[in-house]
């Protein structure tokens, strides 16, 4: 069901872009917020029925067809995700330089689980957002500024750092090379630290 799920969220993002309409667009046509778009593209909500059904007329095809190439495979005994398959999150919130890039999402039991890799290039700008998950960052390679609320933590490559997504936060780069990082957000239950 859970692939089902991040199938719909995929197959609404690949229809926009395919018809060139944008979030803003999609939302306006279907009486839903910008937020709310993105999180269902990137398979962080499951709208419910009479939404999606707003979505689909938002985007302008037929019910049969939306589902059409919706892709629902049956678990087995692991999941393989070639990189081709791979594909990049567009956030709701306006930034310079992140690029976020989903590497594996899915919700095991009440835990609703994403991997992600995020290049923060120098110079990057974004305000601090508020995400209602827990997430977990690992440094892979450059150094970055974490501001957590009121505090900063600086991270470098192989630092990891774990944090209530509930807290405003936003990481900085201010060296001369980019920052690359593992983000790993946990969704749906009560994770303590």
């Amino acid at each position: 069901m859970d692939d089902l799920l991040i199938g719909i969220g995929s197959r609404i993002k690949t229809i926009r872009k395919e018809n060139k309409l944008t979030i803003s667009e999609v939302a306006s046509r279907a009486g839903v917020s910008n937020g709310l778009i993105s999180k269902v593209e990137n398979g962080r909500t499951i709208p419910s029925l009479p939404v999606l059904l707003e979505l689909i007329r938002a985007l302008g095809v037929q019910i049969s067809d939306f589902f059409v190439g919706v892709e629902h495979k049956i678990a087995g005994k692991f999941i393989h995700i070639p990189k081709s398959s791979q594909t990049s999150i567009e956030k709701e919130i306006d930034s310079k330089g992140f690029t976020y890039q989903r590497i594996f999402s899915k919700s095991l039991d009440t835990i609703g689980f994403e991997a992600v890799i995020l290049t923060i290039e120098p110079g990057s700008e974004r305000e601090k957002v508020i995400t209602d998950a827990w997430e977990f960052k690992f440094i892979i390679s450059g150094t970055v500024t974490y501001e957590i609320d009121n505090e900063s933590v600086e991270l470098s490559e192989g630092d990891s750092l774990y944090f209530n997504g509930n807290y405003p936060h936003v990481p900085i780069n201010t060296s001369n090379t980019k920052c690359v990082m593992l983000v790993l957000y946990f969704y749906g239950q009560q994770l303590s630290v």
